[in-house]
């Protein structure tokens, strides 16, 4: 196995201005709008320029994904970034099924039917959709859905994923990054980490992980 000492990099020298950075670049991605005023105040850092452009409304947009709730969610979304859903096939399909979900969810599984007829049937004459509309059916088979071969559909992570595809095609809409800093360190040094496992041509996987590392 890959073994790295971490008080190899005790004196490898870390900007504290990066560091900032890297923290509010999550905060911001995240939507945590009064502690990253709390962090800039503390910090004395300069107040980046539109770092807090609509972050209320984006905010809300994911809650609503993240509670089912996506016909609100696709509302306040085509008032913030007009026609992103329209262009945005995958992601509106997503934010339709959520709806469907949650149709079945309140056990209103004829409103789900029609939903399902008129809202994501048209989606149908695209082959790639076509596994997901006959998992998304074959949650109407079941009296409680919950507890069918496809329940991980109405599953919190799914929802999360969905919210998560969203606020980042949001981001990139008006022009911010859809991914933070740090979750851009993190998946460089998973690279990094696999790169060098490779190139050293050892069996197992390496046993560096960044949590490894930050214990120092």
């Amino acid at each position: 196995m890959m073994d790295f000492d971490p008080k190899l990099y005790e004196n490898v020298a870390i900007n504290d201005a990066d560091v900032r950075n890297i923290v509010l670049s999550y905060l911001v991605h995240n939507c945590f709008k009064e502690t990253a005023e709390a962090f800039i105040s503390c910090t004395g850092m300069n107040q980046p320029a539109n770092y807090l452009v609509d972050m209320d409304l984006r905010k809300s947009i994911f809650i609503f994904a993240m509670e089912g709730n996506a016909l609100k969610a696709m509302e306040l979304t085509e008032h913030l970034t007009p026609n992103l859903l329209e262009e945005e096939n995958d992601l509106r399909f997503d934010l339709l099924s959520l709806h469907f979900v949650d149709l079945l969810s309140s056990r209103k599984f004829t409103e789900a039917l029609e939903f399902a007829q008129t809202k994501l049937a048209p989606f149908g004459k695209l082959p790639k959709y076509m596994q997901k509309l006959e998992d998304f059916m074959a949650l109407l088979a079941y009296d409680e859905p919950d507890c069918s071969p496809m329940f991980h559909l109405m599953r919190s992570d799914y929802r999360q994923t969905i919210a998560d595809n969203l606020n980042q095609a949001i981001l990139a809409r008006v022009n911010l990054p859809s991914y933070s800093s740090m979750e851009t360190l993190i998946q460089q040094t998973t690279v990094v980490t696999q790169c060098l496992h490779q190139e050293l041509g050892k069996d197992g996987p390496p046993s560096f992980t960044l949590n490894r590392f930050l214990k120092r």
